[in-house]
């Protein structure tokens, strides 16, 4: 007996579990805190020198004055006349490089065209432009709150991105309110759920149909003719989110880009001529600004800290003599000091928490009062005459407020170091105990063994081998990597390197194995005792091949995805038909492969049709959405959203009527497979360990093609092949580990899946950028915004991948760990489900655990490095998201063999019971 019961086993496994998941809770509440923020809002004080030194009492009565009168004492002290209406433009995504170009350069020409009435605002110098460089994460809502409150907000932002709350801080848009100018919001409703209650009239559309790029901009713009004819509002908000969909779809040289460039010109145009320069005395002065909230990358994608993603845009149009600065439009300014420098034109009080500065070249008129009152501050009037000592001062006082906003900027909140030390002790404590049951598992895989096999055999396992040797050499590379930015942002490299190298180890081991005398024998390769090595050696191969294709897919990471790659290719030099011709081909091999797995079970006809009707069924559903529903320059219609959601319904009940009815139907499936392995006796015990190989096969491949059917529904079309080559290596995978015997180690066959999935990640166009999650893949099939419902599938569309690397443990166990385990014909049950269970699930969990502390203690070590924010946090965050993927997949993999194990285990007892009464 061990002294490691299966009890035992499943008891530390959860005490690891849960001790993780506490330690790794506290260590994020504790690291990525909500940034604290001065409570309260600004008031007259924000007007006056930080030397004067109001009354408490006079400032409160101030605070409650009527919103005209307060309105009027702030005017009064700002000291200049404020402009009358603002008219708010925010392009959703559009990157200032579009329309201002880049390091001096103009933009395209193609660009330029779309936009002729707003390059010529610029020209001319009837507007002033800028590059407002937007901080990470770069997502709408934080965008959004950085644009009207100055300030920056905590990294988390981009989780509460999906789930926006009302903004309590001090902002823009309050103190708009409290003086009582009347607002109007049209567009991204991210405003109504920061701002709720605020808007006299609103028209909201959801921001995450992101194949929506036509009607979402239509209304908007059905509203704007009415409102511009309107003069019963002080602030309108239009908030544009074509352009960013159309970005997600296609990408920046989307062909569908220069014409909504060209849409949002003609928006510009019709506010211009129509509320700027015909505009009314009686009603004041109105001004445009356009903005956007972040840039975007070359695949249309944002969230990360690289220039396309930061690189917003910042347009004032209807400013008073701004001739002279069209010079700007090559200079950079931050998205934070949009909201001091709009609070000053339209004299309100500077929010409370805003660190950003003055737009300079926007004061044109009023510098020279600043001037003046410096110089009569100074008691020395002939500095009047002398324009460039002004400037010098000036200057001074701006450089000085310059390196203080990014100082406060990039300052990094406190964080209590007892809860941080408490979540890193939880951490290491709980994957202590994690590599201490894995140690305990291999050290009585190998005395079994030892058992088993003779002394030569024995002698051989002493030695150390080279897979063996670099498996365990891969974590060191991979915890040291984690201390480079580079290799963070590059982390591909190392997953497809450790896979491939482990992958040709295992090539040449079978190579060594092969009995091959003379040339001529290469005939022979398939017969006698070179039969089961040549099968083998062609398995890994077909690895190696499948994981150059993938290697090659996609040119992922941050720095070098300007690399060609044959994802590249394939967009440049096909059209929508070529993806669609891909995706189809893709779809009919999965299914292909889904039927053949039938065959190999040697399944009665009936039961072939019925398990064949349920893979065959959900097959050609996706491929009809495929032919029917590929067309992503509209939005999804009803029937395509009812489709999805078919498919969705017969996946599920599919994937879950298998689990279940698989292990209840055994009879059938070993009915006619007695003879498929040659030592398999007629044993109740044997007969029993067959039944829960095939049982768990059947679920096993249920689990994998289902996956990938699902995948191939919500990834991009141009990852339709990936996986399908993905589904192929855990097919030629599970052929090498099968007859790969009992004798070859579990574990680096385990954490070959592990590796594998890992690359997959990669080869899917995923990275350590928070910028290539697929948002458009995320409401495929929604009718209705759902934050959980999205998250989830962004989620699954995400790890992918690894997902599937887990689920084909269940397979996994089928084909090897059956065959390993019928060997002892002296276990008990709570052994077998050990000896089934023990590496599936516990080299996973460790080897993840391995990979959180040591990242978790790099992100503590890096907390105050430069990219701490845009590289290592990001990273971090994917760490735990793949830790909720382990969780979620061994997790499933345990509930099925032991739910498996339970049913076979209840029908022999069964047939005992009824065997003894009928003897009676």
């Amino acid at each position: 007996m061990s002294s490691l019961s299966c009890t035992k086993l499943t008891m530390f496994t959860i005490i690891g579990v849960i001790v993780q998941i506490i330690g790794l809770s506290l260590f994020v509440f504790g690291f990525f805190p909500a940034k604290p923020a001065l409570s309260g809002f600004s008031g007259p004080e924000s007007f006056r020198p930080p030397s004067f030194d109001p009354v408490r009492n006079e400032n409160h009565s101030m605070a409650n004055l009527p919103p005209d009168e307060l309105r009027s004492l702030y005017q009064e002290l700002s000291g200049f006349p404020p402009f009358d209406q603002l008219i708010l433009m925010v392009i959703d995504g559009l990157p200032a490089e579009f329309v201002l170009g880049k390091d001096g350069k103009p933009p395209r020409t193609e660009l330029i065209e779309a936009m002729p009435y707003t390059q010529s605002l610029i020209a001319s110098g009837m507007a002033v432009g800028y590059h407002a460089k937007a901080a990470p994460p770069t997502v709408t809502m934080p965008r959004l709150k950085a644009m009207v409150s100055g300030a920056i907000g905590g990294f988390m932002d981009v989780a509460f991105n999906f789930n926006t709350q009302a903004l309590l801080d001090d902002n823009l848009i309050d103190q708009f309110f409290k003086i009582g100018r009347k607002m109007v919001m049209l567009g991204d409703d991210t405003w109504l759920k920061l701002f709720p209650g605020l808007f006299t009239r609103h028209d909201g559309v959801s921001s995450f149909f992101v194949k929506d790029t036509v009607q979402v901009d239509q209304n908007v713009s059905r509203h704007l003719s009415d409102e511009l004819g309107r003069y019963d509002w002080d602030l309108l908000i239009l908030h544009y989110l074509g352009l960013d969909h159309v970005g997600h779809i296609g990408g920046r040289n989307s062909v569908l880009m220069a014409p909504k460039l060209t849409e949002m010109d003609e928006v510009v145009k019709m506010i211009h001529t129509g509320r700027i320069l015909n505009q009314m005395n009686n009603h004041g002065k109105t001004l445009l600004v356009v903005v956007s909230d972040h840039g975007m990358t070359e695949s249309g994608n944002h969230g990360g800290s690289s220039y396309e993603e930061t690189d917003s845009l910042a347009i004032f149009i209807g400013l008073n003599d701004v001739s002279g600065y069209t010079s700007s439009t090559k200079n950079t300014v931050y998205q934070v000091d949009i909201a001091p420098t709009l609070a000053l034109l339209f004299g309100v009080p500077i929010p409370k928490n805003n660190v950003g500065i003055l737009i300079l070249e926007t004061f044109g008129h009023l510098a020279d009062a600043v001037f003046l009152h410096n110089s009569w501050m100074s008691k020395n009037l002939s500095r009047l005459e002398h324009g460039e000592e002004y400037r010098t001062v000036v200057g001074a006082y701006n450089e000085f407020l310059r390196i203080a906003s990014e100082w406060l900027s990039h300052r990094a909140t406190d964080k209590p170091v007892n809860l941080l030390a408490f979540g890193v002790a939880a951490m290491i404590l709980s994957c202590l105990i994690l590599l201490s049951l894995l140690f305990l598992i291999c050290k009585e895989d190998f005395d079994t063994e030892k058992k088993c096999l003779s002394k030569a055999e024995n002698k051989s396992m002493r030695t150390w081998h080279l897979d063996e040797t670099f498996t365990v050499v891969v974590i060191f590379i991979l915890v040291i990597s984690m201390g480079s930015s580079s290799m963070v942002e590059e982390e591909q490299y190392i997953w497809h390197f450790v896979s491939s190298t482990l992958t040709l180890l295992l090539l040449r081991k079978a190579l060594q194995s092969l009995q091959v005398v003379r040339a001529e024998s290469l005939f022979n390769l398939f017969k006698g005792q070179n039969k089961i090595n040549g099968f083998q050696t062609i398995s890994i191969a077909l690895l190696l091949v499948s994981g150059r294709i993938l290697r090659g897919w996609h040119q992922g990471g941050v720095n070098w995805t300007d690399l060609p790659d044959i994802s590249k290719w394939l967009e440049q030099a096909g059209d929508d038909h070529v993806l669609k011709a891909i995706q189809l081909v893709a779809g009919l091999l999965v299914i292909a492969l889904s039927l053949m797995s039938l065959f190999v079970l040697d399944l009665h006809r009936i039961l072939v049709a019925v398990i064949g009707f349920c893979f065959l069924t959900p097959g050609l559903l996706v491929l009809q959405h495929i032919m029917l529903n590929q067309d992503s320059m509209f939005a999804p219609s009803s029937f395509s959203t009812t489709l999805v959601q078919t498919i969705y319904t017969v996946l599920g009940f599919g994937t879950f009527g298998i689990a279940v009815a698989s292990p209840w139907l055994s009879p059938i499936l070993t009915s006619k497979t007695c003879s498929y392995n040659s030592y398999m006796s007629t044993s109740d015990h044997k007969e029993f360990l067959l039944e829960l190989r095939n049982s768990s096969f059947l679920i096993g491949w249920a689990y994998i093609c289902f996956w990938c059917l699902l995948q191939l529904l919500l990834q991009q079309p141009i990852n339709s092949t990936p996986i399908l080559l993905l589904l192929a290596q855990v097919f030629v995978g599970m052929s090498y580990c099968f007859y790969s015997g009992p004798h070859h180690k579990q574990w680096i066959e385990v954490a070959l899946f592990y590796y594998m999935g890992m690359a997959g990640h990669y080869a899917l166009g995923n990275s350590n950028s928070l910028a290539t999650i697929d948002v458009a893949g995320a409401f495929i099939g929604i009718s209705s915004h759902s934050t959980i419902l999205s998250g989830i599938l962004m989620f699954m569309i995400t790890y992918a991948s690894p997902m599937l690397a887990i689920l084909s443990m269940v397979m996994y166990i089928s084909v090897k760990g059956i065959n390993y385990l019928a060997l002892p014909l002296n276990v008990d049950s709570g052994q077998l489900l050990k000896r089934l269970l023990g590496f599936p699930c516990l080299l996973p969990l460790g080897l993840n655990s391995i990979l959180l502390v040591a990242d978790t203690v790099v992100l503590i070590l890096m907390r105050n490095h430069l990219f701490v924010w845009s590289v290592f946090s990001p990273k971090y965050l994917y760490v735990c998201a793949m830790t909720v993927c382990v969780y979620i997949g061994v997790s499933i993999v345990a509930a099925t063999v032991i739910y498996t194990y339970w049913v076979l285990s209840f029908k022999r007892i069964m047939h005992g019971s009824a065997s003894i009464k009928g003897e009676k």
